[in-house]
């Protein structure tokens, strides 16, 4: 017999802000207090996220908040009443992330779990799976994501693209390959409720999909066995949210996003990401007209992180006279990869470099127009640490994979502020170009 499928509050535990690229009209938690907890459960919407920023973090870090997150979240369950729920750990659609870490803790606190699914598959980048191989699309060429830069990660490196393989590679040997079940291409065209129903003790599932359809049959399935008691946790990028959440189209049309603006000054565009497609559209954006660019040196800090406090009075300096141009500012860190010892060197360097860039949000202009974040970490920090929000209201997205959310009217700073959330490693190499002209040259709402 086939279920019908049933709506259940689905948690998101992302380890970036850049998990809710595909959804809308939802809450993205910062803070993951009882309290705040409940308004994620208790709004109106069937999806909210809990922002952990765990893939910044050392594994023993990004651990323990996972587990702080999901023993915090249990009590604030029990004092909604809510039963029925899902859980998905948010990450990386290039493979990068802690796996099995997060998945292990969730599992020890929220468990236990019939199955964890890993469900990478992400369109709007260009990323899906195709009898269990994982493809990136380089140039409109489908390359499996161990020949791309994303495999050689300092911190997240990995040796393989068929899934299976990367699930043995990454457990180190607990879950061999041979016994991850592999859901294919046909299997989730004919559905695959019978299978999901003979699941059990948290096997590993590795799921195709090469386009939206096939994922939203497969989040159908899910949810209806689901319904009928099994327990899942996915493991996804942001397409499986899309099929979970079944929402109807955001209320605001992404052409019309710039009309958020919220006058006619300058806006700030804050670059941190130093992948290559960043880079590629950095140069793109700063051949537009009215900007100026404002390189971050990085290279004197990784050995005199005291040479911090300089460097951002004389950027914030190079900002307010860039707004008295009435040019809007586009901060960006320096692109060459630097090298460090080891990895909880290259960390915490990362963590100096944050709170830089924080340390210059916050001191932006007020009355700055649009604010735009590109990188997934640094967008994580701009809303927690620049913007110091709680809570985020998530509006819908300006380009496919790049969201869009605003800071409420009593913000102490920036009120009613427009923000972009742009991950580092989405969109073709003149999106931020786009993306700045939707602002620049939109009419503000007088709303």
């Amino acid at each position: 017999m086939t279920l019908a499928p049933a709506q259940p509050k689905i948690i998101v535990l992302d380890d970036d802000p850049t998990g809710s690229q595909t959804v809308h009209s939802c809450l993205l938690l910062t803070r993951w207090d009882t309290e705040t907890l409940r308004l994620g459960l208790e709004d109106a919407a069937p999806i909210f996220f809990i922002l952990t920023n765990t893939r910044a973090l050392p594994p023993d870090q990004a651990q323990t908040i996972t587990t702080e997150v999901c023993q915090t979240l249990k009590i604030a369950l029990v004092e909604t009443g809510i039963s029925d729920f899902l859980v998905v750990s948010r990450s990386d659609s290039t493979l990068r992330g802690h796996y099995p870490i997060e998945t292990d803790a969730i599992a020890a606190i929220l468990g236990p779990f019939d199955a964890h699914f890993l469900v990478p598959a992400f369109f709007e980048g260009g990323r899906f799976t195709q009898d269990s191989i994982h493809y990136l699309i380089i140039n409109g060429v489908p390359t499996p994501v161990h020949e791309t830069e994303f495999a050689q990660d300092s911190v997240f490196a990995y040796h393989h693209s068929y899934l299976p393989d990367y699930v043995a590679e990454k457990t180190q040997g607990r879950i061999p390959a041979d016994q991850v079940v592999r859901f294919l291409e046909a299997d989730i065209q004919q559905g695959v409720q019978a299978q999901l129903q003979a699941l059990h003790d948290n096997q590993c599932v590795v799921v195709d999909a090469v386009n939206q359809a096939q994922m939203n049959q497969f989040a159908e399935d899910s949810l209806a066995v689901a319904a009928s008691g099994k327990r899942f946790l996915f493991r996804s990028a942001a397409s499986l949210l899309t099929g979970l959440a079944q929402l109807p189209p955001q209320p605001i049309p992404a052409t019309e996003m710039g009309q958020l603006r919220r006058n006619s000054r300058p806006g700030a565009i804050i670059v941190g990401s130093h992948v290559r497609k960043t880079t590629e559209q950095l140069m793109a954006l700063l051949k537009e007209p009215g900007l100026v660019g404002i390189e971050l040196d990085l290279e004197p800090l990784a050995s005199n992180q005291a040479a911090a406090s300089t460097l951002l009075e004389t950027t914030l300096a190079e900002i307010y006279e860039a707004f008295q141009a009435n040019l809007t500012p586009v901060i960006y860190t320096s692109r060459q990869e630097l090298s460090f010892p080891d990895t909880a060197t290259r960390l915490a360097f990362g963590l100096v470099v944050s709170q830089l860039l924080m340390d210059i949000v916050q001191a932006l202009p007020t009355d700055m127009s649009f604010l735009i974040s590109k990188g997934g970490i640094t967008s994580n920090d701009v809303l927690s640490t620049g913007l110091n929000l709680p809570t985020a209201r998530l509006l819908g997205q300006i380009l496919p994979g790049c969201s869009v959310i605003q800071t409420p009217a009593d913000h102490p700073k920036f009120p009613k502020l427009p923000v972009v959330l742009f991950p580092g490693n989405v969109g073709d190499q003149q999106a931020l170009a786009t993306i700045y002209q939707r602002f620049s040259t939109a009419t503000p709402s007088l709303a």
